[in-house]
């Protein structure tokens, strides 16, 4: 714990000069002085620590509240899974509108397709088929995959699982991403700059007391005591603990706003983003796709609603719509092309099976 506000902050020259500061005065004898050191330290650790492990448990429950169960074929009956309970060997049944939990080797598929952007950046649908492929055939050529991560948007299908977790080429990338060097965010480089420039001026000085005492001819012992007493008193042990507590209050801050932060120092950054911008491929959603507009005999139908309750209203020229003709012909169209079904999860509507993107959003 001694070491976490400092491994949070990236300045590990405070740390080491508190942490060897207070072993020190320890030793010397000054068991308040080293208290009072250790305890600087300590709660400032505890600080980081407790706000980590907050960020922590709210990324692990936003993680359970999108976490979608899975079908899968086993013992020769359908079962529904969590995506961590996936095994080698598994055979997934795959619909539009699932996310594929594994990579898989398709062995049965009707007119399937994927979104593979998150993978391969490709933006439109990839075909898939089960055929063999050559052995060296590219990531992005093989059509008789699926691949962890991507999403049925047609078809139907089902496929071996090969690789879970971090064996799948999406775990590939994302061990990739986090083996790559964190980067100092504009407060962390200040601070850095400053505590190596005040180290060596109080190191300097300890040292200059230390010898000019000895010109003098005071003793090595008493001397030794002086540099130690004007080093523990010039470092600035609160101002780690202090830049703690700020940065974790504007983390509180933040997520009242519905961000959530892991690391502290990166509020500093994040606080003061106004602007983000993504790519066609990277666009953020809140993961429902619900039809807007209805074109039936030749007229347009605005659909109201919000996402996949079953609350609102088809209308014409702002005028309620009379559900009949060409309006119900088409409603009773999607409504036999799709094998989607619509429940009530803990006050959460949800939508499980085939064509859910197309879905009207009150029905």
């Amino acid at each position: 714990l001694l070491a976490r506000c400092a491994d949070e902050l990236g300045q590990p020259e405070p740390r080491a000069a508190a942490t060897a500061s207070g072993a020190v005065t320890a030793g010397l004898g000054e068991g308040i002085d080293a208290g009072v050191i250790f305890g600087v330290v300590l709660v400032n650790a505890l600080i980081g620590y407790w706000q980590e492990a907050k960020a922590e448990g709210a990324l692990a429950a936003l993680a359970r509240s999108v976490a979608t169960p899975i079908t899968v074929r086993r013992g020769g009956h359908r079962r529904q899974l969590d995506a961590s309970q996936l095994v080698p060997g598994d055979i997934v049944l795959l619909a539009a509108g699932d996310r594929v939990p594994a990579d898989l080797r398709l062995m049965h598929q009707h007119e399937l397709q994927t979104d593979e952007s998150p993978l391969t950046g490709e933006s439109q649908p990839v075909s898939k088929q089960a055929a063999a492929l050559a052995a060296d055939t590219l990531l992005a050529d093989r059509s008789n995959m699926a691949w962890a991560g991507t999403t049925v948007v047609a078809g139907q299908g089902s496929g071996l699982v090969i690789a879970t977790g971090d064996a799948t080429e999406t775990g590939r990338i994302a061990g990739l991403i986090a083996a790559a060097p964190d980067l100092a965010t504009p407060l962390t480089r200040k601070m850095v700059r400053f505590s190596n420039w005040l180290l060596w001026a109080i190191g300097g000085l300890a040292g200059l007391t230390f010898a000019v005492g000895l010109a003098r001819g005071e003793s090595t012992f008493d001397m030794f005591m002086a540099a130690v007493a004007l080093a523990v008193g010039a470092i600035p042990e609160g101002l780690p603990a202090a830049v703690t507590v700020t940065l974790a209050i504007g983390v509180a801050r933040m997520a009242r706003r519905r961000a959530i932060i892991r690391h502290l120092p990166a509020v500093e950054t994040l606080g003061s983003t106004t602007v983000i911008c993504s790519d066609k491929t990277g666009t953020l959603t809140e993961n429902a796709m619900t039809v807007r507009v209805l074109w039936c005999g030749g007229e347009g139908y605005a659909v109201e609603g919000q996402g996949y309750t079953p609350d609102g209203a088809i209308r014409h020229d702002e005028m309620p719509a009379t559900i009949a003709g060409a309006v119900r012909e088409c409603l009773i169209a999607g409504a036999l092309c799709n094998d989607a079904s619509l429940r009530n999860e803990r006050g959460r509507w949800q939508i499980t099976g085939g064509d859910e993107n197309t879905l009207p959003s009150h029905y």
